[in-house]
């Protein structure tokens, strides 16, 4: 998901918040080496592993409010009908 820029700038609009894509897209497999790294005393502390942290692309929210609420209501719908009573 997080390759597609067309997702991430639909879930930037949606949420209405910035949303920053890293430069290491396979962020679970880059976590647990970072937590094996941290066990093994490679790295020091959960801060020292979060300074490697880097962005690639920032994603800013350009939706107007009211597209976004009508899209949310649409997926509410949506929801609703396919909800089992």
């Amino acid at each position: 998901m997080v390759k597609n820029s067309w997702v991430m700038q639909f879930l930037a609009d949606m949420l209405g918040v910035q949303v920053d894509r890293p430069t290491i897209l396979e962020t679970t497999a880059l976590g647990a080496a970072y937590l094996a790294g941290l066990r093994l005393g490679w790295y020091q502390t959960l801060e020292e592993i979060e300074q490697l942290w880097r962005c690639e692309k920032s994603f800013m929210p350009k939706m107007e409010e009211a597209a976004r609420e009508q899209l949310y209501q649409g997926w509410l719908d949506a929801v609703s009908r396919v909800r089992s009573t």
